[in-house]
């Protein structure tokens, strides 16, 4: 695995998933389906917020050769930003092009970076390489949950470590 490839798959997996988002409905995609599960709108836009945090990891740890960054707390920051509220096409576009852009990011990732070690929110290191492998695995389980187990998942994570 490489960051051109770890990329490749990101952008394929966008390209792929974008017109299957589109043709849900604003009402599906707000619907909860119980009190305690997140809606469609939801788990994109906790996608949107792992784009957001990821990419400041990749290019801070590609910058400074180790990182040490907070985790975050996922349900305080959907509640907050009430995705729910927005247009669904808005949340669909955000998505894409952060992630489209995240690829372009990944692209320009030299090798030399793969092995850069990572600490979150006080876990164990893991390496650049399998941050960026793990987060493109992190979306397409989300996207599996969105539009129905279209996207093969379970890449070798001791592979990369």
């Amino acid at each position: 695995m490489t960051f051109a490839s770890i990329s490749s798959d990101l952008l394929q997996t966008v390209r792929i998933a974008e017109p299957m988002l589109h043709d849900i409905g604003n009402a599906d995609a707000t619907f909860r389906p119980a009190p305690n599960k997140w809606s469609k709108k939801e788990i994109l836009a906790h996608l949107i917020d792992s784009a957001s945090n990821n990419h400041q990891r990749f290019v801070r740890a590609a910058s400074r050769g180790s990182l040490e960054f907070p985790g975050y707390d996922q349900e305080k920051l959907i509640a907050l930003q009430n995705p729910n509220g927005a247009s669904w096409e808005l949340v669909i576009e955000l998505w894409s092009a952060y992630n489209r852009y995240l690829a372009h990011v990944l692209q320009q990732l030299r090798e030399s970076s793969a092995q850069v070690q990572c600490s979150i929110g006080g876990r164990p290191p893991v390496t650049l390489l399998w941050l960026a492998g793990d987060y493109v695995e992190h979306l397409k389980h989300h996207l599996n949950q969105v539009l129905g187990n279209k996207f093969q998942t379970g890449w070798s994570l001791a592979a990369s470590m």
